[in-house]
C-alpha cells in the first residue's frame, strides 16, 4: 500500500469543493487515512515549499498558500500518487483532461486548487511535514 500527500489549496476551500474533492479520492478507490484544516503560516508555506525557493514563483506561491486555509490529506492505496496525479491533471488547467479536478475547477496554473506528491521520496516527505504517525489511521 501507498501512500500520498495531498492539498486542497485556498481556492479550492474557498469554493467550498473539500467534499467534492475528497469524493473523486472515494470513487477512485483512494482511502483518505489522515485530515485536517489549518491555515499555514509564511513561514509553514517556505518550509513546505523550500525546494522552489529559487524559483520565480516561490514568493507568490507561498503568498497564496497563505491566503487562506487549506486541508492536508494523507491517502492511501495502490499506486495511490499516480491516480493522485491523474485524478488532478496536468498543473497547467488549460492542459488538463477533461473531468480533472484542475480542469473542472481550476482558475490558473497557482489557483489550480491541489496539490500532490509526484514521488515516494516527496511523499514522505511532504507526509511528515503536515501529519505524525499517530494521526495516519489506516
Amino acid at each position: 500500500m501507498e501512500r500520498t500527500l495531498s492539498l486542497i489549496k485556498p481556492d479550492g476551500v474557498a469554493k467550498n469543493i473539500i467534499g467534492e474533492v475528497i469524493k473523486r479520492f472515494e470513487t477512485a478507490g483512494i482511502k483518505v487515512v489522515a485530515m485536517k484544516k489549518l491555515h499555514l503560516s509564511q513561514k509553514q508555506a517556505e518550509g513546505f515549499y523550500a525546494v522552489h525557493k529559487e524559483r520565480p514563483f516561490f514568493k507568490s506561491l507561498t503568498e497564496f498558500m497563505t491566503s487562506g486555509p487549506i486541508v492536508a490529506m494523507v491517502l492511501e492505496g495502490e499506486d495511490v500518487i499516480a491516480k493522485n496525479r491523474k485524478l488532478m491533471g496536468a498543473t497547467n488547467f488549460k492542459n488538463a483532461e477533461e473531468g480533472t479536478i484542475r480542469r473542472d475547477y481550476a482558475t490558473d496554473i497557482e489557483k489550480n486548487v491541489v496539490h500532490g506528491s509526484d514521488a515516494p521520496e516527496t511523499a514522505a516527505f511532504e507526509i511528515a511535514y503536515f501529519f505524525s504517525m499517530m494521526e495516519i489511521v489506516g
